[in-house]
Order: structure tokens, then C-alpha cells, then sequence
């Protein structure tokens, strides 16, 4: 759920290679174009639901335009076009083979008792590490765990159920959700193999909601679901043109997700826009007793969070702009200047520079809490009731690695599962003083003490750059971003499409307190309708020179 920890170091280095911008300085947010000629994209056929909304599906459903079954199909032929052949993008990692069925259903259900909600046949994809008690497996993209049957639907999978909607099957992901290893590819893993970029093919995805991006992106759902730990939401939304919602820790249950840390662990949407993201978000919140972050969601939770969409919701809204997280690369801090003044033209009153003091601070303590919940986390999940998984242990999963190296680790290794095995419990005093010292330095200190002195109703920053070409080698390669402040506090962050660098996708964060899902939504959503940047990737093989 995590963007590795070695990725701390990108606030002050830039990513390889030479950018230009592609925005331009004015309101709505343009794209300008030069004489140069893209690069031929693959022949990729016109999709009948590019680019539809969920409301758009579900009008077509209610008016008989659509089925649901219709639907499933249509998205279903495409991932076997696009992701499995042609451009082979390889974001789902396993197609739900009750599918169809499941699509069936739904329309049967509709037809005599009425929809269920705006989520009743929509098809969604969700990352394959959230447990369902299917057909599927659930794997973190291991193959230590291929054959893993949970024993029952994590709480995200049952309410997507619940809420009508039809999983059509599950994405790929940066092995572990990129835990294992400080060197890591992101997108890579032993399962699913490398994901691609949409946007241009041979690069990034980034983070380890790697296929939920670039699947949700390619228009291969209606939604998609992602997890973070720090970054793995918001990071593959911003590189892959997306609407990504991190949400507060414990407004969404984490029961049956596979775990890093429970004091950051988080499962939220990513989509093509804001409504859609709000949406979903709202089916997925509720106290659940066997997560007891949750409880404290109890009276500040929604279950419809459109009901904060507003257009003119920038104006007068205090925005505080943490400059020390731009200024890894000309190109992105152009955008971030033409989204700023786009927010200014719609009443927003911008404080600006603003600074978290404590910024950077917690680098260390986040990695030790890292390493200690991860143990403790993991091997409570793979010794659940019920549950026979191939593995039982942290220790067991590291040996099936070095059994099984060319396989698992042709690339990079496994140097955090061995940091994470030599730590103690979670009685340990250094652990308890890390994670005391995180809240203290993250929340406190940190997002409350900046929001307080200027009285702000939300923080603002670049969320990442342009995607980087993926490297196995060297792995990845990160300019930049904002997410660490809101990760460590287990605070919200949401991601809009800001602007384009080379034809590639770059997203601006809205973050602040917790629990303040509905004003970053407002805000986000305002931004969105302001400027309207998202513009569906073309499976290009390299960088669009044109844009």
C-alpha cells in the first residue's frame, strides 16, 4: 500500500531525463501543442463507454440503453483487447469468472425490485490484495500466496456487493503493495508481471495501486479500488490521469486487506472523476468491529458524499500552498502555478507560501513503525480463522522468496521483509515511541498546527511528476510529491488531474484534517469543473513529444 521508504529522498531530487511543460498559465488549464509528431500509437478500436460516468451508466440502465450484463461485457472485451493483447497494458491481474453472472443478476434484480443504489451493476475493479470469498484469489501479487482462498469478503469487497455493484475482477499491483523491497519497480509483481503506463507504455504506473490506475484509466471499469500506505493511491491517480480519494484512517474498514501498517493502511477509490470517486466513496464507509479505526468514523462518516459536490465550492475557501513540496522539477511547478491561479479565478483566497514545519522529521520513525507493524500485521492476517493460506508467517513468505528467486526476485530483493522479521512485538518501546513521535510530528506539530496558525480550510500541493521510465534495473524513480504529511497523520488526501508534462498525466493534492472528506471533496470538485484536464491516454509506446 506503501511508495517505498527510500522514496523520502524525492522532495529534494528531480526524475531522470528533460520535461516540458503542457499547460498553459491561464484558466480553464489548456494544452498546448507544438509541430512535433507523436509517436504511432497501437490500432485501438472506439469504446461505446469511454469516458462514461458511473451516473451516465446507471442513467443508460434505469432508460433500458444499457444492461448491466451489457455492460460487464463491453468492459470485459476490452481488458482482453487492450490489457491482455494490443497494447497489453497487464493492470488486471485475474477476471472474475462469476462475472457475468453476478451482471445477470443485477439486472434481474433491477427490473423487479428497483436499483439499489448509483452503484446497482456498475462493474468495478479492485486490487488483489483485498480479500474475496470467490473464484478469485487474493495474492498481493505473490506467488507465495497463489491458491489463497480467504474465508470471507473483506469488508470493502461485501459492500461493493451490498451497494449492487459487480466486481469484475481484481488488479495488479506492486508486489506486497510494495513493501518488500527498498530497490522495488513499482507495478512489478511475481504474479502479475509488469503494468504499464496507458498514457505511454513503457512507463510508470507508480505506487502500488498500479493496475487499479492505469485499469480505471484505460477505461477497463467503471471505478477501481486502490490502498496507501503512503502515496499508493494518490501516486498511480496522479500518473495515471485519475481522481484517487485516500481517505481518513478508519473511514473505510481495512478487515481482509492485506497489511503494512494499521496506523496508516487505507482503501479508497480511484476514478475518472470527482462525482465518480465520492460515489463509491460512500458505499465503502461504516463502523466495522473488527477494525477498530473505525469506530471513531462513528457520526463524522457519509454514506453519499456527492452531496458536497459544488461547482462555485472554491470560493472563499482558505487554501494554504505548501511550497517546500514543489520545486522538484520547472515543468511540474508550472502546472501547479496555472491550477493555483485557476483556483484564485474561482473565489479561492490562496495563503501562500504556507509550511509544515515538521516536515521530514518523521522519516525515520515511519520506517521503524513500518517494519514492526508489518511483522505483527501480516502474520496476525495469514493466521486468521478459517483462513489456510500457503503461507502462515513473515518468516515462511521470505523463505518461499529465496526458494523461489528466480521467480520472485529476478529484480530486486527483499531487504524491508528482513528488517521487518528481526523486529520485537508491538510492546516494544522503540516502536510505541515512533509512532507516538509520527502523530506528534504529523498531526499535532504537523497538518493541525499549519491549518491552525492560518486558519486554512485545506492544504494544496503537487502530488507527484510525470510518470518515469520503468527500470528494473535501477528501479524507480521518484522527482517528487506531497503525500507523506496526510500518510503519517492518517489523514485525507485527494489527487485531481492538474496538468500535462510531455502528454503525461500530472495531478495537484487537496489534504487537511481528519475527517474533512467533505471539505477537500468540495474543493476538489470545484478545481475539477473549473479546468477539466483529464483527457483518455492513447496507449502511446513513449512520451507524447506534441503536447
Amino acid at each position: 500500500m506503501k511508495q517505498k521508504k527510500g522514496r523520502r529522498a524525492f522532495l529534494q531530487s528531480g526524475l531522470a531525463g528533460g520535461f516540458a511543460v503542457a499547460v498553459a498559465p491561464r484558466m480553464p488549464i489548456e494544452i498546448i501543442e507544438t509541430r512535433e509528431r507523436p509517436a504511432s500509437s497501437p490500432e485501438v478500436a472506439a469504446f461505446e463507454l469511454e469516458e462514461l460516468t458511473i451516473a451516465e451508466l446507471r442513467e443508460g440502465m434505469k432508460e433500458g440503453k444499457y444492461t448491466a450484463r451489457g455492460i460487464a461485457e463491453k468492459y470485459l472485451a476490452r481488458i482482453e483487447a487492450l490489457d491482455k493483447r494490443g497494447p497489453a497494458v497487464n493492470s488486471v491481474i485475474e477476471v472474475n469468472p462469476e462475472a457475468l453472472a453476478i451482471a445477470e443478476a443485477s439486472d434481474r434484480e433491477r427490473k423487479e425490485k428497483g436499483a439499489r443504489g448509483p452503484l446497482h451493476g456498475v462493474p468495478v475493479l479492485i486490487k488483489d490484495n483485498i480479500d474475496t470469498a470467490d473464484k478469485m484469489m487474493t495474492t498481493a501479487g505473490s506467488l507465495a500466496l497463489v491458491g489463497s482462498k480467504p474465508p470471507k469478503d473483506s469488508v470493502v469487497a461485501r459492500k461493493l456487493r451490498e451497494a449492487g455493484a459487480v466486481i469484475l475482477g481484481k488488479t495488479n499491483l506492486s508486489e506486497w503493495a510494495n513493501i518488500r523491497s527498498r530497490h522495488s519497480t513499482s507495478g512489478w509483481s511475481g504474479r502479475g508481471g509488469q503494468t504499464k503506463n496507458p498514457y505511454a507504455l513503457d512507463r510508470n504506473p507508480c505506487g502500488s495501486s498500479s493496475g487499479s490506475g492505469a485499469a480505471a484509466s484505460a477505461n477497463f471499469c467503471a471505478a477501481a479500488i486502490g490502498t496507501e500506505t503512503d502515496g499508493s493511491i494518490v501516486c498511480p491517480s496522479s500518473a495515471n490521469g485519475l481522481v484517487g480519494i485516500k481517505p481518513t484512517v478508519g473511514l473505510v474498514s481495512r478487515s481482509g486487506i492485506v497489511p503494512i501498517s494499521h496506523s496508516q493502511d487505507g482503501a479508497g477509490p480511484m476514478c475518472r472523476t470527482v462525482r465518480d470517486a465520492a460515489t463509491v466513496l460512500g458505499a465503502l464507509t461504516g463502523v466495522d468491529p473488527e477494525d477498530s479505526a473505525t469506530a471513531e468514523s462513528q457520526g463524522k462518516s457519509f454514506t453519499d458524499y456527492t452531496q458536497f459536490l459544488k461547482a462555485d465550492g472554491l470560493r472563499g475557501a482558505r487554501i494554504g500552498v505548501v511550497r517546500k513540496t514543489f520545486g522538484f522539477m520547472d515543468a511540474v511547478d508550472k502546472v501547479m502555478e496555472s491550477a493555483l491561479e485557476a483556483m484564485k479565478k474561482e473565489g479561492a483566497l490562496l495563503v501562500d507560501p504556507v509550511g509544515i514545519e515538521t516536515a521530514g522529521k518523521w522519516s525515520e520513525t515511519e520506517s521503524t513503525v513500518f517494519m514492526y507493524e508489518l511483522k505483527a500485521n501480516l502474520n496476525t492476517y495469514l493466521a486468521r480463522p478459517g483462513f489456510n493460506p500457503p503461507v502462515k508467517t513473515l518468516k515462511d513468505i521470505i523463505e518461499f522468496n529465496e526458494k523461489n528467486r528466480e521467480k520472485e526476485m529476478p529484480y530486486f530483493g527483499q531487504d524491508f521483509f528482513l528488517k521487518a522479521e528481526a523486529k520485537g512485538p508491538l510492546s516494544d518501546k522503540e516502536y510505541i515511541e515512533a509512532l507516538e513521535k509520527n502523530h506528534q510530528l504529523a498531526r499535532k506539530e504537523g497538518i493541525d498546527a499549519t491549518m491552525d496558525k492560518h486558519n486554512l480550510d485545506a492544504l494544496v500541493g503537487p502530488t507527484g511528476g510525470p510518470a518515469w521510465l520503468t527500470d528494473w534495473v535501477d528501479g524507480d524513480h521518484f522527482g517528487g510529491g506531497s503525500s507523506g504529511a496526510a500518510a503519517v497523520a492518517g489523514y485525507p488526501n485527494i489527487t485531481v488531474p492538474a496538468g500535462f508534462v510531455f502528454g503525461m498525466p500530472v495531478g495537484i493534492s487537496f489534504f487537511g484534517r481528519a475527517w474533512s472528506e467533505p471539505v477537500l471533496i468540495r474543493l476538489a470538485y470545484a478545481f475539477e469543473q473549473a479546468t477539466k484536464v483529464r483527457k483518455a491516454p492513447k496507449f502511446l509506446p513513449s512520451v507524447n513529444l506534441h503536447v
